[in-house]
């Protein structure tokens, strides 16, 4: 099976205010397959969410090559960055940031009305998503009457609309208590297995990170297979 997402070589480098630089990611090299889902841990400051941000294109990299599902974005423009962002990545952060004035399904329709799809085409996927995602009587409700783990889920349902070929989590589990965790855990890893979505997970809690195929630590910049 050929890699969707290859990274070779990424380096991060800070400048610091009292001059110099401080190097957060050296040489790092990461390959994910479809389907799989991979957990990537280290303590704060480690530069997990450094490199969420440089393969979902919201940083530049140094010195890097990277390819997400056959297209060589080493040297992408801004256009092609929000094109891939928009198209072939999704994100999940720990804090949902739903639109609160706005339902469950009209936050799962909003990035595809921004891709400019079909209407019908588009609440179909909406209630598809968030009917597998347990929240089939959820439709309707705002943000503001979800709970916790409902809010996030919407927020997966949300990463996932505009059928991503890669995902990027950003400790998605972080703000819930243990159980709730689980739940959408499990959830989002039926999700992105069913789709075949490529899956990179951030996170501090190791018992969510052994459910997954692969843990992946970053130790100092590095990243190393455990």
């Amino acid at each position: 099976m050929s890699n969707l997402l290859e990274l070779k070589g990424l380096n991060r480098r800070y400048a610091l205010a009292g001059g110099g630089q401080l190097e957060v990611l050296r040489s790092v090299d990461l390959e994910l397959k479809s389907g799989e889902m991979v957990g990537l841990i280290g303590p704060s400051g480690s530069g997990k969410s450094s490199l969420l941000h440089c393969v979902g294109l919201l940083e530049s990299s140094d010195e890097a090559r990277l390819m997400i599902d056959g297209i060589d974005l080493t040297k992408a423009d801004d256009a092609l960055r929000t094109q891939m962002r928009l198209k072939k990545i999704g994100f999940v952060y720990q804090f949902h940031h739903l639109l609160p004035e706005f339902s469950a399904m009209g936050n799962v329709e909003l990035p595809q009305r921004i891709l400019g799809l079909e209407a019908a085409k588009i609440k179909d996927r909406a209630r598809y998503l968030l009917k597998a995602l347990g929240l089939g009587a959820r439709l309707e409700h705002r943000p503001a009457q979800l709970s916790g783990g409902e809010q996030q889920r919407v927020a997966i349902a949300r990463a996932m609309a505009n059928h991503p070929r890669l995902l990027l989590c950003d400790e998605p589990t972080g703000n819930l208590d243990p159980t709730t965790s689980m739940q959408v855990f499990e959830a989002l890893k039926s999700m992105t297995k069913k789709e075949g979505i490529a899956t990179l997970i951030a996170t501090h809690n190791h018992e969510l990170a052994s459910h997954m195929d692969r843990v992946l630590a970053l130790k100092d910049g590095k990243l190393v297979a455990l």
